[in-house]
């Protein structure tokens, strides 16, 4: 068992469902805008979209609200009208009023952890939409330093661990994905830990290669045996 490390987790999707949200808004978009035998194509053009606005407007409800109205004005050939923004207004709902659910384990996980390591929060996404969920979840008072960023890039990892002056040797990564996750992490030098997602988003998937220095797991209460 490693101990007296210092422990940095991803949240959405780590510590709390997030990706699942999205597909249920994206299920019910395509129920209304797409016949089942378009829906396919139509899925396809939405991560299309998403893509091109992750990469200049970042991430959240906002952007994905307007992704949603992009794909709607692809599809039609025109500006949606009020009504049918209200509409996509009216889908995103539970992205916007909803309680934060973790994942079986992770309560009693992080605070079995605390007592025995540093524990710090690195998420990316809106500074609001991101803050809110961070206190929402009611964990945050185990991590000794909360940070949110716009993007987690080898430079994001480099960075934090110049500014906190973390030993690469003992820091870990944990998280879902592997784009954001875990490859950036390994290739700034900390040790990482992937713990899967069923839910995980399309746009977060890269390969994986063997790696001792990544720590595979199926749940998030595993990490009791390793730290």
């Amino acid at each position: 068992m490693h101990t007296d490390q210092i422990l940095i987790f991803d949240a959405d999707d780590t510590l709390w469902e997030n990706n699942v949200l999205f597909e249920r808004v994206i299920d019910g978009f395509l129920d209304w805008v797409a016949a089942p035998a378009e829906q396919e194509r139509t899925r396809a053009l939405l991560n299309e979209i998403e893509a091109v606005n992750s990469a200049t407007l970042g991430y959240g409800a906002t952007v994905f609200r307007q992704s949603l109205a992009d794909c709607l004005e692809r599809l039609n050939g025109r500006t949606p009208t009020a009504d049918e923004q209200a509409r996509i207004d009216a889908l995103l709902t539970p992205l916007t009023s909803r309680n934060v659910e973790l994942i079986a384990g992770v309560a009693d996980t992080l605070a079995a952890l605390a007592d025995r390591h540093q524990l710090l929060l690195l998420t990316k996404g809106d500074q609001g939409e991101q803050r809110r969920k961070v206190t929402e979840s009611t964990i945050d008072h185990h991590f000794r330093g909360i940070h949110i960023v716009a993007e987690k890039s080898v430079d994001t990892y480099r960075q934090l661990t110049a500014d906190l002056g973390l030993d690469p040797g003992r820091t870990w990564m944990i998280g879902n994905s592997p784009k954001s996750d875990i490859a950036p992490a390994r290739r700034a030098g900390l040790r990482t830990v992937f713990i899967p997602h069923e839910h995980t988003w399309v746009l977060e998937y890269a390969e994986l290669g063997p790696d001792e220095a990544t720590l595979r797991l199926r749940a998030f209460p595993e990490l009791l045996r390793h730290f």
